[in-house]
């Protein structure tokens, strides 16, 4: 059993009833970066002229009630202290008499977060809870072609790979086109934690492949914000096209080619076809009209 019942029962087993005094934590939650120092804010409100050692403060673990730290007998008392906190955590002594109980916690790391209680007693007692949440920002995020990306195809599918390590909490990865519209469909987004409970996130974007197309990963701390981007495009000259269609297209060209010489051949036939038989209509037409004339001129006697 921690220190803090066994106090706060004493006066309450000698008969003695203990009025509540005016206990004060942030209400927002306290957002610390991983690895860097933090102090949990707790003061209380003033109860008239009090010697140290009529002071008690504890600070523990609001949901396993695992102390944190102890101070009472004008000094700390580290016994029952968790061993996750050990040479971690301090109060500032110069400060306790005009009210200031918070605590000191060095080196946060994500094992930390959590909600903490402050437990204040002079005469009367308070308390109360304030959460701490932990936040460590990711490597600039990174996109990539599928390992195959040498020889790409118009039409064919291939995946975008965007990875971003060593940050806190889980972050919201945004895949977008290059007209910054969102991309939802065919996302796959997984996150994996090290040691340390830092996580790594890795977001695959499989599209079909245009000439001249960009895509952008876009990584937010829900803590901290948006921390950065990363785009890759796609040019005119990583695409080419495979060598069955290569040829068919020749072959086709070639075809098309000679249709179009034939056809012409033809039409030229016909119209030099056209035109002697117009000459020849016209001269037919022409004799005729010269032996009239001749049948109709009258014989002289």
């Amino acid at each position: 059993m921690t220190m803090l019942p066994l106090l706060l029962l004493l006066p309450l087993l000698a008969g003695q009833v203990l009025a509540h005094f005016e206990v004060q934590v942030p209400e927002q939650p306290v957002v610390a970066l991983y690895g860097v120092d933090a102090t949990l804010d707790c003061s209380f409100g003033q109860v008239g002229p009090f010697n140290l050692s009529d002071l008690s403060v504890f600070w523990q673990l609001t949901d396993t009630k695992r102390s944190v730290h102890s101070y009472y007998g004008s000094q700390d008392q580290l016994e029952d202290q968790g061993e996750s906190f050990a040479n971690r955590t301090s109060l500032f002594p110069a400060q306790l008499a005009s009210g200031n109980a918070s605590l000191l916690l060095r080196r946060v790391g994500v094992a930390d977060e959590g909600s903490y209680t402050c437990f204040v007693r002079v005469d009367t007692y308070g308390s109360a809870a304030l959460l701490l949440q932990v936040a460590a920002p990711y490597s600039k995020p990174q996109v990539t072609l599928a390992a195959d990306s040498g020889n790409l195809r118009p039409g064919e599918e291939v995946e975008l790979t965007c990875v971003a390590y060593g940050g806190y909490p889980e972050a919201d990865v945004l895949w977008q086109d290059g007209a910054g519209r969102n991309l939802t469909d065919n996302v796959t987004t997984s996150v994996v934690a090290n040691e340390e409970g830092l996580f790594s996130v890795r977001s695959i974007l499989t599209v079909v492949l245009e000439p001249n197309s960009t895509f952008s990963c876009r990584l937010t701390n829900p803590l901290l914000g948006e921390e950065g981007h990363a785009s890759v495009t796609i040019t005119g000259q990583n695409m080419v096209f495979p060598p069955v269609a290569l040829w068919v297209t020749v072959g086709l060209a070639v075809c098309l080619l000679a249709l179009l010489i034939a056809l012409a051949a033809v039409c030229r036939r016909k119209i030099k076809e056209s035109c002697e038989e117009a000459r020849a209509a016209e001269e037919a037409k022409e004799l005729e009209e010269e032996e009239a004339k001749t049948a109709m001129t009258p014989l002289k006697s």
